[in-house]
């Protein structure tokens, strides 16, 4: 499917697009962002934004506003090969957890080492994904409880992580370019950071 003709960052005339964030919206209807305790489907709209701004095709746009129903809904890779076909329901289960691997670490190295063998769409809604969620950490201060210190750092480094991944695989997309920027802004390293420090793992 080609890219449809549209105004950067809008969703407008993009069915399945419109389709997708319903469906994510009733889906995740009562669920929570952690960071300022929004609705959840704020992210996920936040991801889909980006993508459509990035010039991404139909079908990885929509990816974007189903990429968390796997993982946090109970919503199956078969509901959405049925709703929104076999594009969409791929690219979600490739950037969707193992929640059978235990422990934040090593959860997050076994998704970023099954991204890394995804195609360049996956990346894309991967990369939108951290984006948003790195904003998150600018919404609440850095020095906090013991437990959430904790968990910026190992977020912090997930996504440095991430995007040392990104940088390799897609280079050129401004995605990429976007999540640099953030996390130089959240670690104080200037616009092209680099991997947080291994240091830092929990």
């Amino acid at each position: 499917m080609g890219v449809t003709q549209r105004v950067p960052g809008s969703t407008a005339e993009l069915p399945k697009v419109e389709a997708a964030l319903e469906y994510a919206r009733a889906l995740h209807l009562g669920q929570r962002r952690k960071a300022d305790g929004a609705p959840f489907i704020s992210h996920p709209s936040e991801v889909t934004v980006l993508l459509s701004a990035a010039g991404a095709p139909d079908d990885v746009v929509a990816a974007g506003a189903l990429h968390d129903v796997i993982e946090k809904t109970p919503a199956t890779a078969f509901d959405l090969r049925r709703r929104f076909g076999s594009k969409v329901a791929a690219l979600v289960v490739a950037v969707s957890e193992d929640e059978s691997i235990h422990g934040y670490s090593a959860r997050k190295a076994a998704l970023r080492a099954q991204l890394d063998s995804a195609d360049d769409d996956a990346l894309m809604v991967f990369a939108a994904d951290k984006i948003s969620k790195a904003r998150e950490l600018r919404r609440g201060p850095a020095t906090l409880a013991l437990r959430r210190r904790k968990d910026r750092r190992r977020r912090l480094h997930h996504y440095g992580e991430s995007l040392a991944l990104l940088q390799r695989r897609i280079p050129s997309s401004p995605l990429v370019g976007q999540l640099a920027e953030v996390l130089g802004e959240l670690t104080g390293r200037g616009s092209s950071p680099s991997v947080a420090d291994p240091g830092k793992r929990s």
